[in-house]
């Protein structure tokens, strides 16, 4: 339920992969199940003919996919690209459900563990523009009492620090008992009790106002929705977000482990010696706004892409969405930084992408993105990288998608100071690149119809 590193060290353990994304990235699958497992040859990318200028033939692409699978040894993995220019393509290699051998492909749905934040932060954004939530107030002020305990103040929080990670509030899953959370993958969880557990951890260590990931910020922030408006979060992501935008596979799951339609299936090992899992039934109440989303490649890139282009936030949220600090590269990678519930990463072409990326326990990892020019990625995979190495391969793919037939281009270089003081990072306005939609209009204030 979170993202993709945690803590990470030459042997992955199960701890350190489940907080890094919503849950696990601990699944190392023997080398003998990753080769039972390898599908015979992988498809072509879907795209045909000619490449247009600056578009790319999307054959290192389709390279960088068959990496993952057939050196790494995952169960499968695909990617969805769109381009206002060049259009959309999609690839896909590997398997999507060991059982039936049926292929890997980009239209299934999985689980979108950590992307879910940016639902969840845009929610709440566009609460601020409606002047019914102030960033910069007191996590008190809507939910006295709360945070009152061990050392922990919700009168010193402000609900910028939930949404940026830098509140200084530990991580429930770095709980002792989520070392082994496929004991705990039917039960019932609420957002109080796993706030509670995390208040009984230590401190992370960090220093005020430092960058730490912990999915109980965003937990907290799910209950300021739901102070504020009187309907949970949830209600609210899919009364904003999720019917004006469309997005028919996109949904949650509540209590029920299955996944509803079309979905790839997941696997994990439950330890370095165990063997590969199918993982696919999770009761993700564990997530809850911080990572229960399910959803599919064409709906994160639909939403990626409309609130990057402007159709979710007014401009002065989206600038404050934008407006980042530095992430431990031990719980994201070296470049990367955060803002509100998004991510800033560079590109080897120039520029940088903003997305988010998320791991559930079962196996799933997700990831959406737009890059310089509009061009937007969504990358699925069925199973956890299990090494440094692999998860190097996975950005991979994402750079590739992104940079493939573009020239290169300058990154933003300057630091900019915002009023409330934060460091930022300088974030191109993708408004005027993005591929619009014109009959999808966001509400950005309550009374308007939703």
């Amino acid at each position: 339920m979170g993202l993709l590193n945690h803590r990470r060290t030459a042997t992955v353990t199960a701890t350190a992969t489940l907080a890094a994304a919503l849950a696990p990235a601990a699944a190392v699958a023997p080398a003998s199940a990753s080769a039972s497992a390898r599908p015979g040859p992988a498809p072509r990318p879907s795209a045909s003919g000619p490449a247009l200028p600056g578009c790319g033939s999307h054959t290192a692409l389709h390279r960088t996919l068959r990496t993952l699978t057939e050196d790494d040894g995952l169960a499968g993995a695909a990617v969805d690209v769109t381009d206002p220019v060049c259009g959309r393509w999609s690839d896909a290699t590997g398997t999507a459900d060991l059982g039936t051998g049926r292929p890997m492909n980009a239209r299934d749905r999985l689980r979108a563990g950590s992307v879910t934040k940016t639902f969840t932060a845009t929610v709440v954004l566009q609460l601020a523009a409606e002047h019914r939530v102030d960033l910069d107030a007191p996590v008190a002020r809507y939910l006295p009492g709360l945070i009152a305990s061990n050392g922990y103040d919700g009168r010193r929080i402000t609900v910028r620090r939930l949404l940026q990670h830098t509140s200084g509030l530990p991580d429930y899953l770095d709980a002792p008992e989520w070392e082994h959370p496929e004991r705990l993958r039917y039960r019932h969880f609420t957002p109080h009790e796993l706030i509670a557990r995390a208040l009984t951890l230590p401190g992370p260590g960090t220093q005020p106002g430092d960058f730490h990931y912990a999915t109980t910020n965003y937990l907290v922030a799910g209950l300021i929705v739901q102070e504020v408006t009187g309907r949970s979060a949830e209600s609210e992501v899919t009364r904003r977000i999720i019917r004006p935008l469309a997005l028919r596979d996109t949904y949650w799951p509540g209590d029920d482990p299955r996944l509803r339609g079309p979905h790839s299936h997941s696997y994990y090992a439950p330890g370095p010696d165990a063997a590969r899992t199918d993982g696919t039934d999770w009761n993700m109440t564990s997530g809850g706004v911080g990572g229960a989303l399910v959803s599919s490649p064409a709906d994160l890139e639909r939403f990626f892409g409309a609130l990057l282009d402007g159709r979710l936030l007014p401009r002065e949220q989206s600038a404050q969405m934008r407006r980042t600090v530095a992430a431990d590269p031990d719980r994201l990678w070296p470049g990367a930084r955060y803002g509100l519930g998004l991510i800033s990463s560079p590109l080897p072409c120039g520029g940088v992408w903003w997305g988010h990326a998320g791991t559930v326990p079962g196996g799933h990892r997700a990831l959406g993105a737009v890059g310089p020019g509009g061009r937007r990625v969504a990358v699925a995979l069925n199973e956890t990288p299990p090494t440094e190495e692999a998860e190097a391969h996975f950005r991979e793919v994402v750079a590739t998608a992104l940079c493939e037939g573009r020239p290169p281009q300058p990154t933003p270089a300057g630091h900019a100071t915002p009023a409330h003081g934060t460091p930022v990072h300088a974030a191109p306005d993708y408004a005027d690149h993005a591929t619009r939609t014109p009959d999808v209009r966001i509400p950005h204030t309550a009374e308007e119809p939703a």
